[in-house]
């Protein structure tokens, strides 16, 4: 087992190497300057669009329930332990490069979207897309697709599985003393009652939790950074300053590089918001919309609503705290430092919270893996699909942490790089959609 451990953690750092954060932002500033800065000029358009009914149209879900379900796969750890992680091993300024992965990743999901929905499927069981059809159809390269399709299936055990129900048993251990075997046990049962239902039931599931757990956590931190409000300057600073210079060692934090900071937090913000990734997309595809590019709009709050506020809430809940200067691990951290204001009640809060995030996250991405699955191997295997994925909840929350991580990065990265060469491929006809769409 030492050995596994020892070869994923080594692939995942060399998958994570400066080639791939390189191309990750670099795909999403080229598509940036292509399409003229989309992200920042339709902002205030795409939360308008997210209300609104398009009746009539192929699709199976609105959307507004396509984003839920989006959203609750990507608004997980990611958003607590995640940023904690960034910050421990990166220092504060790995949160600006999270925010960077933020801007950028904006016009990257939203790119994802126009080609999902441009190249979906009507199939008998619903709508049916994402990058691997994109791959398929768009770049012509088949194989591509199918190999993203392997390796979404086999991530959807890490980011969305295995990664969410052991933080959210590490955490109820040491907050409530509730053993992660139990934890495993209740969040297999509860994760398998609704993925029984396929996507409508997914999506009107998330569509109540999605609202009330990013309501829960953002009014908590906002409660906290209002008693804390003198540190907020100070929190900014230290985002910008070791951004770009390193972070020296103190009290028990070890210090950072700035390529520390870069690469955790490129690596932290891509986990979270998952944007070039190639998941969010496969939920886009399943929207009611007679439009490639106005889900693609909905698709790119997304990453804002993940990275640019909740992750930032929890960035400056810690920055605001002490805890981080103390050598407090990340799987605590957050949880400490909202619990140095709030006291046992701000403990309470992040570990609902995570239990919240990681549960949503659980359901979105069992879709994610469902239909790479579908794709590979046919409808009949999505039941064999779901109740393999149920079980490893359980599993997930005993195994080691590492190795789960690692083996999310691992997976993520495979996906990533199919996914990238798509979009930079038939970056021409996300042009031309988007053209299209705004001279009507």
């Amino acid at each position: 087992m030492q050995t596994i451990e020892s070869v994923i953690a080594t692939l995942s750092s060399w998958i994570w190497g400066p080639p791939m954060l390189i191309l990750l932002v670099g795909t999403g500033l080229y598509l940036t300057v292509l399409l003229k800065g989309l992200q920042f000029r339709t902002l205030p358009l795409a939360f308008k669009l997210i209300f609104k009914k398009e009746v009539g149209h192929d699709g199976d879900i609105s959307h507004f329930a396509a984003l839920m379900t989006a959203l609750a796969a990507t608004v997980g750890i990611g958003n607590i332990v995640g940023v904690a992680t960034a910050i421990t091993l990166g220092g504060p300024g790995a949160v600006f490069w999270m925010w960077m992965t933020g801007l950028v990743g904006m016009v990257t999901k939203y790119s994802e979207a126009v080609l999902a929905i441009k190249y979906r499927e009507k199939g008998p069981h619903g709508m049916r897309g994402g990058p691997m059809y994109y791959l398929a159809k768009g770049v012509g390269m088949p194989w591509l697709g199918a190999l993203f399709a392997f390796f979404t299936a086999c991530a959807a055990f890490g980011i969305g599985n295995m990664a969410q129900a052991n933080a959210t048993a590490e955490i109820f251990k040491s907050t409530f003393h509730i053993p992660t075997e139990l934890t495993g046990f209740i969040l297999m049962v509860l994760t398998g009652l609704v993925i029984i239902g396929g996507i409508k039931s997914i999506g009107k599931f998330t569509s109540y939790l999605v609202p009330l757990m990013i309501l829960i956590y953002v009014g908590s931190g906002l409660v906290v950074l209002a008693y804390n409000v003198g540190e907020i300057p100070h929190a900014f600073y230290l985002i910008f300053h070791h951004a770009f210079s390193p972070a020296a060692a103190g009290g028990g934090f070890a210090g950072a590089t700035v390529a520390a900071a870069m690469r955790y937090g490129i690596a932290r913000g891509v986990f979270s918001n998952e944007s070039g990734l190639g998941s969010a997309p496969i939920a886009a595809a399943a929207a009611r919309t007679k439009d490639p590019v106005s889900q693609a709009l909905v698709s790119m709050t997304q990453t804002f609503i993940d990275t640019l506020v909740v992750c930032t809430m929890t960035a400056l809940i810690i920055l605001t705290a002490t805890a981080w200067k103390h050598g407090v691990s990340a799987g605590q951290l957050t949880s400490i430092s909202m619990a140095e204001t709030l006291g046992d009640t701000g403990k309470y809060i992040v570990a609902i919270s995570t239990a919240l995030f990681a549960y949503s996250t659980l359901i979105g991405w069992n879709y994610y893996g469902e239909k790479a699955v579908e794709y590979l191997f046919g409808f009949r295997s999505i039941k064999i699909y779901r109740l393999v994925f149920t079980l490893a909840v359980a599993v997930g929350a005993s195994i080691s942490l590492e190795l789960v991580w690692n083996f999310s990065d691992l997976m993520n990265g495979m996906m990533a790089i199919p996914n990238l060469i798509g979009l930079l491929v038939l970056s021409k006809v996300i042009k031309a959609e988007t053209d299209r769409y705004f001279k009507a």
